[in-house]
């Protein structure tokens, strides 16, 4: 297991050229570190771990970030600005010049927001852009049960600074006004945010999230079932508490609660 040690692993500079070249052929990186592994014989004869190689790649991507993407994107935000007076863009900057946070919301947006922002989702968990990261997306239904985008942005990692940061602004760009009832992810860093920032809303758990949750740890197949009707059904809290009884009963929870 010595290869598992930080102090015999290293990239050498031709594991890092091949990385590159496989990267840039859009060769996922999980696929380019078994790759390497099968053409050395094993996992461990590899001189670094599948995490080494991801905090290469993400290091490279800081780097072509400062090196111009930044620059291209604040010119972006503000073209949105001045074609759209009711365009509104808020970002923030590192030492070095990166572009740390921002968060945009067009005039649209802003007034869906003043007529179904009482009730929004916040999610940060996509990182489908190149640079891995988070994209945080302000979320809602209109009267028509559409889905209506009240605002989006980019931070620079799931932290509470970061998410207070863009909670702050947000509630700045949509003229102070404060939702009654948040739904997130369970993120601890992400729930702080919102308490700090929203202390008199109400904060509920994503149901497709809780649904994951329970995918992933319920073993029962009828307990499974039994919790979706839970969660998509529209019951009084009783009648759920009732049932839960039930449950642990049925399916003997008690020593696990």
């Amino acid at each position: 297991m010595v290869h598992l040690i930080v102090k015999y692993r290293s990239l050498t500079d031709a594991a890092k050229a091949q990385i590159n070249g496989l990267n840039e052929c859009e060769i996922s990186t999980a696929k380019t570190v078994r790759y390497m592994a099968r053409m050395a014989g094993g996992y461990s004869l590899v001189s670094f771990l599948k995490k080494d190689s991801y905090n290469h790649i993400d290091k490279r991507r800081c780097v072509t970030i400062a090196k111009g993407d930044a620059k291209v994107a604040l010119a972006y935000l503000e073209g949105k600005t001045e074609s759209d007076p009711t365009t509104m863009a808020q970002y923030s900057l590192t030492d070095d010049g990166m572009l740390d946070t921002f968060f945009l919301a067009n005039g649209g947006s802003r007034v869906d927001y003043q007529y179904f922002g009482d009730v929004f989702a916040f999610d940060g968990t996509y990182k489908k852009n190149k640079y891995r990261r988070p994209l945080v997306i302000f979320s809602e239904a209109n009267n028509h049960r559409k889905t209506t985008i009240f605002g989006f942005g980019l931070v620079m990692d799931e932290t509470f600074d970061s998410y207070k940061w863009i909670l702050q602004n947000m509630l700045e760009v949509m003229c102070m006004k404060e939702p009654s009832v948040v739904v997130i992810n369970g993120d601890e860093a992400m729930r702080k945010a919102m308490i700090l920032v929203f202390p008199k809303a109400t904060h509920c758990l994503c149901a497709w999230h809780f649904q994951k949750n329970i995918t992933a740890n319920v073993k029962e197949p009828l307990l499974r079932s039994r919790f979706n009707q839970w969660l998509y059904t529209n019951i009084e809290i009783r009648e759920f508490l009732t049932e839960w009884d039930l449950a642990v009963e049925e399916f003997k929870l008690q020593d696990r609660l």
